[in-house]
């Protein structure tokens, strides 16, 4: 059964994910299909802009299939896991050096693999309906999909504070964060999408909506000063002496249920990132997948978040003080 849907009208490829069990979680079989159809439209001469939509209101596309990566670990399967990793990032590769318009319209959950074939396109719509976040310290792993490039390249101490806490930003902040690059009100949606399908020029029809929205509520100066460069022990201190502020208590609540290695691992490759070539956080990534997926914590995180779902993840350590610094040198690069 495919997951992906296609078709080609007035010069629009489509792609319409439809996997509404799994919320548009990309496994292998639509990391292909969709590396496929957008390498063959890349030299159609007919199609002059691609368009990413989701069959279903709740999700735009939740991930990638971690429970299959996760039981390929267990297995001790590395080679699965390689063409898993292998195949998502090249998919997210041709998306950011596609050579047409590319328009991912986003309207309910984009997490990890899902900002991986939206967020390296030229266009990304988001709604108020629309949560982006990148979960992944929670089970054990970290932000990659070639995140460890574009999050340090947000507003300051934005990036770090989404790759290391899991926090959900919505709608207008997702603008505001720049993972987004224009927010048009679902009840517009079908306008939009309807003169997309129909040919007209993107940036023109985007501009009926520019400005449209309420104010964003992102408090891009607090992050900036409490997610800079510094330790990230000194992040986290911080944060807890912060008593009363509703964002920091969220982030502390949030950070203290992270397997505190890919705190580690995490920080250590956003950083890196941030004076690295998209190529070369492509090439660090894969390497870090093979490895943390090897260790105690993914297999654990995976269990407890999307397995048994009981929130109780029994990391090891347990504290970041305990962290194997070597580890982490040799996950993160």
């Amino acid at each position: 059964m495919s997951y992906i849907r296609s078709s080609v009208s007035n010069g629009v490829g489509e792609i319409v994910l439809d996997r509404p069990k799994a919320l548009n979680a990309l496994d292998k079989t639509m990391v292909d299909d969709l590396f496929r159809i957008l390498t063959n439209w890349a030299g159609d001469s007919t199609i002059d802009l691609v368009l990413v939509t989701s069959a279903h209101d709740r999700a735009f596309c939740a991930g990638g299939d971690i429970r299959a990566v996760s039981a390929a670990a267990a297995a001790d399967d590395v080679s699965t896991i390689y063409r898993y990793f292998d195949a998502e990032y090249e998919l997210n590769r041709l998306v950011a050096r596609y050579p047409k318009p590319y328009v991912a319209v986003i309207d309910g959950v984009a997490m990890g693999g899902g900002l991986g074939i939206s967020v390296h396109g030229q266009f990304r719509v988001v709604t108020e309906n629309a949560v982006f976040a990148m979960p992944e310290t929670a089970i054990g792993f970290f932000p990659d999909v070639g995140s460890t490039y574009f999050l340090p390249r947000l507003p300051a101490g934005v990036g770090l504070w989404l790759g290391l806490t899991g926090a959900r930003i919505r709608g207008v902040d997702i603008v505001a964060s720049r993972l987004a690059t224009h927010y048009v009100p679902s009840v517009d949606l079908g306008e939009l999408t309807k003169g997309l399908r129909q040919g007209t020029e993107v940036s023109k029809l985007l501009d009926r909506w520019a400005g449209s929205g309420p104010p964003a509520r992102l408090d891009l100066d607090a992050l900036e000063e409490h997610f800079g460069d510094m330790p990230l022990t000194e992040i986290i201190d911080r944060l807890r002496n912060l008593t009363g502020v509703g964002w920091a208590s969220e982030a502390v609540t949030q950070l203290n249920r992270a397997s505190p290695t890919s705190l580690a691992v995490t920080a250590r490759m956003i950083r890196l990132g941030a004076s690295s070539t998209l190529e070369a956080c492509f090439e660090r990534e894969l390497r870090a997948a093979l490895q943390i997926t090897r260790t105690h914590d993914f297999v654990e995180g995976v269990r407890a978040v999307l397995v048994d779902k009981d929130g109780a993840a029994r990391f090891r350590p347990h504290r970041l003080a305990d962290v194997d610094r070597d580890l982490v040198a040799r996950i993160a690069g």
